[in-house]
């Protein structure tokens, strides 16, 4: 193995004129290297790599094609909630304005009909208290007017006895005389 190996590296020492060996000049050889594996992708790898690139270009084609038809699917969906949201808004707006006036209207109703029925009330106690109080000035006036002739009849019968009831009727018949005298 070591005859292999020294062949190499004494090949190296060769001198280039007119013979086949490795050029070991890292700087002369890399660029006419680079040449020609570069020209041969080219020429052989041309028909390859223009596929490769041709099917990335129709892949990102497609992807922006149908981002663009997701996007203009999405800008229509959210035109679509907005105009939703704002019929829903206009609608809550109005139900909301609705809900005050009806409870402004309701609460009107019901503080008019509590002072109508507290109206009612009150008229319905004064009656009531006037009636009362005329029927106790009723009984209060029977009972003093059944005690005032109670009271009367008891002194005319302690106190009468006929020489002056029959003056009395005198006295009446001749006043209500005078009285007839004047009128005629």
């Amino acid at each position: 193995m070591k005859n292999v190996t020294d062949s190499f590296v004494s090949l190296g020492h060769w001198p280039s004129a007119g013979s086949f060996g490795f050029n070991t000049d890292i700087l002369a050889t890399n660029p006419i290297n680079l040449s020609v594996v570069i020209g041969v992708l080219i020429f052989f790898g041309k028909g390859v790599l223009s596929d490769l690139l041709d099917n990335r270009k129709q892949r990102i084609l497609n992807t922006i094609r149908n981002s663009e038809e997701l996007r203009g699917g999405a800008v229509e969906q959210l035109e679509k909630a907005r105009a939703r949201l704002r019929k829903v808004e206009m609608e809550a707006d109005q139900f909301r304005v609705n809900g005050y006036s009806e409870i402004e209207r309701q609460k009107w109703d019901l503080s008019n009909s509590t002072s109508q029925t507290l109206e009612q009330l009150e008229n319905g106690k004064n009656k009531t208290i006037q009636f009362e109080q005329q029927r106790a000035i009723n009984q209060v006036r029977q009972r003093v007017f059944q005690q005032a002739l109670q009271g009367a009849l008891g002194t005319l019968n302690s106190c009468l006895n006929n020489e002056l009831h029959l003056r009395t009727i005198s006295a009446n018949i001749g006043m209500l005389g005078a009285m007839k005298e004047i009128t005629d």
